[in-house]
């Protein structure tokens, strides 16, 4: 009995220590993520003068936004950007971290190479790409497509290549820091599996698809839904670009809350509705992807 006794201040004590440690953190979260977060429902809820709540409007807020041709437009091009960061660059962090990781020299230097277009502000790669991609014939892929008899074009002028050239700036932005995370849990796969698998006379491609996807096969599904998050609230890329246009061809959902709150009508209720019909939208796909995960798990 007297062991026991001393034991629970013990386990007291380290559960305390615990929650210490964690109280930075959870005070940190509840302020810039739990907080807003409440306030964003909340807002979204009523008429808004600037950030004063004026009255209780209940759905209102979200029946005129969904109303409007704006935001299925924005909508429908968020999806855009969504399908062709997949097309673009899911696939692209996984062969970059396995053509690194099968590099015999140097890997340093190109690990740093990958990452180097993270390390950028944003707003200097979007001006960087903006130079490359301008429709004078000053710009840097006119110039170069000139030398082989192509005339020049405005590539940001058109609908039907604005958000692919949006997420091919981003992919080349963000693929070099996903590729490391790739890199980090390829190197957890036994080397003996590949020697072994070298020895039964297994060819590189046999190699790829039965030891090394698989081993990455839970964190590709992690970054995939992180992917998807990130490229919902893309915002300064379109704004910068092309300002939504052209004929709001590359409008965002972000874009078109940063509208409603900054765009010259203030409205933060408007605003607040976007933003929580953006979040809807993510919860429900997060779901949608641990429901199946969890089904796989359980088949497994």
């Amino acid at each position: 009995m007297s062991g026991q006794k001393s034991g629970l201040p013990g386990k007291t004590g380290e559960t305390l220590k615990s929650w210490l440690i964690m109280l930075p953190g959870l005070i940190l979260m509840t302020f810039f993520v739990w907080e807003p977060l409440f306030e964003s429902i909340r807002m979204s809820l009523y008429k808004t003068r600037n950030v004063e709540l004026v009255r209780w409007i209940g759905l209102d807020n979200f029946i005129s936004v969904i109303g409007k041709d704006d935001f299925v437009q924005a909508l429908t091009n968020t999806f855009s950007y969504t399908v062709w960061s997949l097309l673009l660059g899911f696939a692209l962090p996984v062969l970059l971290a396995m053509l690194i990781g099968e590099t015999r020299r140097g890997k340093g230097f190109f690990r740093t190479a990958v990452y180097l277009p993270n390390m950028l502000p944003g707003l200097a790669v979007i001006i960087l790409w903006s130079a490359f991609f301008s429709g004078k014939e000053s710009g840097v892929l006119n110039i170069l497509l000139g030398h082989l008899g192509v005339p020049a074009q405005s590539y940001l002028t058109r609908s039907e290549w604005v958000v692919p050239i949006i997420i091919l700036i981003a992919t080349w932005k963000g693929a070099g820091a996903t590729a490391l995370i790739y890199m980090a849990g390829m190197a957890s796969v036994s080397p003996e599996l590949y020697e072994a698998a070298a020895i039964d006379g297994a060819t590189v491609w046999h190699r790829i698809i039965h030891i090394l996807l698989p081993s990455i096969k839970k964190l590709a599904g992690t970054l995939l839904i992180l992917q998807i998050i990130s490229v919902f609230q893309i915002m300064y890329e379109p704004m910068v670009l092309t300002k939504g246009g052209p004929d709001n061809a590359s409008l965002s959902l972000m874009q078109l809350m940063w509208q409603y709150a900054f765009g010259g009508s203030m409205n933060y209720g408007k605003a607040s509705a976007v933003a929580v019909i953006v979040t809807l939208i993510l919860l429900g796909m997060t779901a949608v992807y641990s429901y199946f995960n969890r089904k796989e798990s359980d088949w497994d």
